[in-house]
């Protein structure tokens, strides 16, 4: 079987696999080496450390790197694109395609575009070029309805979903679909294998799979944790003994990090809430990026 008839074939409804994310060949290999046989990357992680912005197309270098590197892994990768790195439909399928030659079994592909969604005709284009680039590549067609601030995204969720799947979509990616009832319901119209993210405090992996998912992904979670780790390892010494621990930080915290490197410190602490790190811990409520819960 080959990587890609392998990764789809880990697509199962009601038994979901768990896809952890890395953000470094390091993570990866350490995800690989734990026994995790599909890897995604987390467009969060990676912007991050490279000093960027997330989600703002910034990083198609940066995860192209990564995912090279990745692919000699004894793992199954898939590649978080964000929304195709502002390219359109001819850009979108060259990176499919080079993607697909450099090892990768499959794509994420979102219609999020800061805080608002890509015309579904848009979108669909960009799917479209992408299977047609690289037939075999799994293509997770992304929609933020659910993790978007303002009224009538979540609305359009049915819609959207069957509109990628009917573009060419192998799978579809709902981050922030509320409760395993929410799971269930979406899972059983669409007739595509449904991928959700992990939240914490959440849906447990045994109701996620009674309600039909597939899979199930980390996101920025590790990530963030990661995060926490170091600085409370680093207060430890400096406290001369142990820090207790906490939740890590938000997605806002860790986005503003990058800030660190492009304006400066006093800007970051002011998009990060007051740059408070410690014991970090995050401070929103709700459910996506803007919130600060979970990010990608």
């Amino acid at each position: 079987m080959d990587r890609f008839a392998e990764f789809r074939a880990l697509h199962r409804p009601g038994d979901p696999f768990v896809l952890p994310n890395a953000w470094d060949l390091a993570s990866a290999a350490a995800l690989a080496a734990a026994g995790f046989r599909a890897i995604g990357t987390t467009s969060l992680g990676v912007a991050a450390a490279a000093g960027k912005p997330d989600a703002e197309g910034a990083t198609r270098a940066e995860t192209v790197r990564l995912a090279r590197g990745m692919a000699r892994l004894d793992a199954l990768v898939t590649v978080d694109v964000e929304g195709g790195f502002g390219e359109g439909p001819e850009g979108v399928g060259a990176l499919a395609a080079e993607l697909a030659a450099a090892g990768a079994a499959g794509i994420n592909l979102e219609d999020g575009r800061g805080t608002g969604l890509a015309d579904p005709a848009e979108q669909c284009a960009l799917i479209r070029a992408a299977k047609e680039a690289a037939p075999a590549l799994f293509v997770n067609a992304r929609t933020d309805t659910h993790w978007l601030p303002g009224a009538g995204h979540a609305e359009q969720t049915l819609d959207r979903a069957l509109a990628y799947r009917d573009a060419g979509a192998d799978g579809l990616f709902v981050p922030g679909l509320p409760g395993a009832a929410g799971v269930g319901a979406l899972a059983g119209r669409v007739g595509l294998p449904l991928n959700v993210l992990h939240r914490p405090g959440g849906p447990s992996l045994r109701a996620l799979a009674e309600a039909g998912a597939a899979r199930v992904s980390s996101g920025s979670l590790p990530f963030r944790a990661a995060i926490g780790a170091a600085v409370r390892a680093a207060r430890g010494i400096a406290a001369d003994g142990p820090v207790p621990d906490g939740p890590p930080p938000s997605y806002a915290e860790a986005q503003a990090l990058a800030g660190l490197y492009r304006d400066g410190p006093e800007a970051a602490r002011g998009r990060a809430g007051g740059g408070r790190w410690g014991p970090v811990r995050d401070r929103a409520g709700g459910g996506g990026p803007g919130s600060g819960i979970v990010g990608s």
